[in-house]
């Protein structure tokens, strides 16, 4: 196995940092490196750079207006995107919903839908998560029962990321009360905009209401709106998850995280000498840097495999796992090289809207702390993926 980049991949590779050196705005890439909030006008900015560049839908089929890139090429964009300090692309329309409309939408849902994700048109949120289901994603209660050309659905969502600026939400919905668990749950798109819900927002431990709750209230959605067969949302569930968990080790995040804490250790210092000379500080770096580097190896192996048409399998849960401990420990170092200027913790500063307190890279220290803490519970909690890889490589 060659894991070495191909002459054409390197050429496509300095494509990407021409792209990014010439069309990705400075006070754009300045607010994600200081860790300040785009908002949604930020987002859908960048979402529109990489639409005209017909880069946007890079794992997109071609006959559905995608660049149908290869696990490669994908590897090295999302690498270069890190490190450029790019927006991260909002992934509900893009990769999570566009893939399942791929395999299961009706050519109506495909013709309307898609081309909408493409032009930013939508912007859509994932209606996933209740309360006491998260996990245990298949003990959802919110219900959908039809009445003639709608369903009516009751219930609560919860953790709806973004929730606050979605025009539309792609729902699990229970529609067979007596099936299994599994069984009787179905897919729906839901306008935002119907009578009955109720968007609350939830605010998170870095001040910020990035997730929310949403509501709904006898909401009438047409039949129209289901995604493939009713009572088959489990295996659509399913498929849209195997698109959510792709490339969440976030190596690229992680090596930009590890080239900036550098940084902050050659400045802040301990005793009158640079914390990166202290001993103990750097063999947590160090131990940080070997653990990225055999995470970044074996995250190559399985892009290599899926190159060849192999589908990943337990590696993913792997990756999740060790990616997310990674960038968590990446996140305690740069809290405690900054020591006391980590204290002081105001959402405005995270908002920009405040001058930082201290140095200017020390502003979003604690809220990237708090809000990362979430890394190692969303895409399936970690616990659940080490019970997946004891189930499947230890026979548990």
């Amino acid at each position: 196995m060659d894991l070495s980049y191909t002459a054409e991949e390197l050429a496509f590779r300095d494509e990407v940092r021409a792209f990014l050196a010439e069309k990705l705005p400075k006070d754009m890439s300045d607010k994600v490196r200081r860790g300040e909030n785009l908002g949604k006008e930020g987002h859908e900015l960048w979402h529109s750079i990489l639409n005209n560049q017909g880069w946007l839908s890079y794992s997109w089929p071609k006959e559905f207006g995608g660049a149908e890139w290869n696990a490669v090429q994908r590897h090295i964009f999302d690498d270069e995107c890190a490190a450029a300090y790019a927006p991260r692309i909002v992934p509900f329309g893009l990769s999570m919903l566009g893939p399942v409309l791929h395999k299961f939408g009706s050519k109506e849902q495909q013709d309307h839908y898609l081309p909408r994700i493409l032009d930013g048109t939508d912007w859509w949120c994932q209606g996933y998560s209740e309360p006491g289901a998260g996990s245990d994603l298949a003990s959802l209660k919110t219900k959908a029962v039809r009445d003639g050309d709608n369903y009516v659905v009751n219930g609560q969502k919860t953790w709806t990321t973004l929730g606050q600026y979605a025009d539309w939400i792609f729902c699990l919905v229970r529609t067979d009360p007596d099936a299994k668990q599994q069984e009787g749950i179905s897919f729906l798109l839901i306008d935002m905009n119907t009578p009955g819900i109720e968007v609350r927002p939830i605010v998170l431990l870095d001040g910020t209401p990035e997730v929310n709750e949403v509501f709904f209230d006898n909401v009438r959605v047409p039949v129209e709106n289901l995604v493939g067969e009713e009572n088959k949302g489990w295996t659509y569930a399913k498929y849209l998850l195997t698109h959510e968990r792709t490339g969440i080790a976030g190596v690229g995040f992680s090596r930009a995280g590890l080239d900036a804490l550098k940084r902050v250790a050659r400045v802040e210092t301990a005793n009158g000498r640079p914390l990166i000379e202290n001993p103990l500080f750097a063999a947590r770096i160090a131990q940080v840097e070997i653990d990225l580097m055999a995470m970044s190896t074996t995250n190559l192996r399985i892009i290599s495999q899926a190159s060849a048409g192999q589908a990943p399998g337990v590696e993913s849960s792997m990756l999740k796992v060790k990616g997310t401990i990674i960038r968590q420990e990446i996140n305690d170092m740069m809290r405690r090289a900054v020591g006391p200027y980590a204290m002081p913790f105001a959402s405005e500063t995270v908002e920009g809207d405040n001058d930082p307190i201290g140095p200017d890279y020390a502003g979003p220290v604690s809220a990237q702390y708090f809000n990362n803490r979430k890394l190692s519970i969303f895409g399936g909690s970690n616990e659940i993926q080490r019970g997946i890889i004891a189930k499947v490589k230890m026979g548990g």
